[in-house]
């Protein structure tokens, strides 16, 4: 018996492919459909099965791992787990029969990109990156819509609406705090704050870069640094709390920011990669240093990063070049004065798109009437 599911959003693996997904059906249900309309098709290895049923939804996962660009046994094993997570995708799809599909991207929405196909629903891809990746490539050419994050994005049928937001970073956007979120992270209220980040693995370019400029800039009262150095940083070792003068430099070593709202909105500046969480930077307002990751799929953080740097409130610093000479000299081109800073906050936030669950969720609605 056909199970009564209206919406099947299909994806995950990452929050970064996740968290809009989750965005859209809350726009979805505040539009009227039934949380148990929508059901979720995710990664076996992803954050799915905690995420999806604290936000009220059900949640399927598919089996499934990275397939390596070389011989290997565990290839074996993957080309095996994808084979058994497309029977079981195509499967989940007929036997719920939705009025539509979402593929968010991530090698779990191929399959039930797939089943759609094959079932004749309408299938909607939700692309994050100025870039398509490889499932919402591969499936485009039977897409009946694509919501995108920004023009020109490489998927038919496309409306521009932006990178849905998370609920909080709305909030944020929407009701901004800064010495509120200061207090509440323990940053002081008169400093400038430049805010570091990285994914939640981080990385050790970026890293090094900024406990350098730290160090070098030691002295400096006018200043506050919170430094998210990412798991990997805090458990190999790399990344450790320098030695510093008492009245100096605000300086706060953090492996994972559980309070990323809080964060984007204590800051006056940013140090960061560019995947989709720039749509974040727009909505708060905050100018950055984007390092795109270098091993990103199609370049795509590059491609978002120049995007965004042509606003006029961010800068771009490939990932090879970037070192504490190049980070000191941008920061303090961004940085200037006050009102200087002002204006490159205006630019960000000039190309936010705080509405975009909204846009998405009306381009699904329009695809499942046809």
């Amino acid at each position: 018996m056909s199970e009564p599911t209206w919406a099947l959003i299909a994806g995950g693996g990452t929050a970064g492919h996740l968290l809009p997904g989750l965005s859209v059906a809350r726009a979805l249900v505040a539009e009227g459909h039934d949380p148990a309309s929508i059901h979720f098709v995710g990664a076996e290895r992803g954050p799915e099965q905690e995420l999806v049923p604290e936000a009220g939804f059900t949640v399927e996962v598919l089996p499934g791992r990275g397939i390596q660009r070389r011989l290997s046994a565990a290839n074996v094993a993957a080309v095996i787990d994808l084979f058994k997570a497309l029977y079981r995708g195509i499967g989940i799809v007929r036997r719920r029969r939705p009025a539509v599909v979402v593929v968010l991207g991530g090698y779990a929405s191929f399959a039930c990109g797939v089943g759609a196909v094959l079932c004749r629903v309408p299938l909607v891809l939700l692309e994050q990156n100025k870039k398509a990746g490889a499932v919402n490539r591969r499936l485009r050419r039977f897409a009946t819509a694509s919501a995108v994050s920004f023009a020109d994005t490489d998927l038919p049928r496309a409306t521009v609406t932006g990178n849905p937001l998370r609920p909080e970073i709305r909030a944020m956007a929407e009701h901004p705090d800064p010495a509120g979120a200061r207090a509440a992270l323990g940053l002081p209220a008169d400093r400038t704050v430049i805010g570091v980040f990285a994914g939640s693995l981080g990385s050790r370019r970026i890293n090094d870069a900024v406990q350098g400029l730290v160090v070098r800039w030691a002295d400096r009262s006018d200043l506050a640094v919170r430094h998210v150095v990412g798991r990997n940083g805090f458990s190999d070792g790399s990344t450790s709390m320098p030695d510093l003068p008492a009245h100096g430099i605000a300086y706060q070593l953090v492996d994972y920011e559980d309070r990323m709202h809080l964060l984007l909105d204590a800051s006056d500046v940013a140090v960061t990669r560019s995947g989709g969480s720039v749509f974040e930077l727009m909505a708060a307002g905050l100018p950055a240093v984007l390092v795109p990751l270098p091993i990103a799929t199609r370049d795509h953080q590059m491609a978002n990063a120049r995007a965004v740097a042509g606003l006029g409130g961010a800068v771009v610093v490939p990932d090879a070049e970037l070192d504490t000479d190049r980070l000191e000299a941008e920061l303090a081109a961004l940085l200037g004065d006050r009102a200087h800073l002002a204006d490159l906050a205006a630019a960000m936030r000039a190309g936010a798109t705080v509405d975009a669950a909204e846009r998405a969720a009306a381009v699904v609605e329009g695809a499942a009437r046809g």
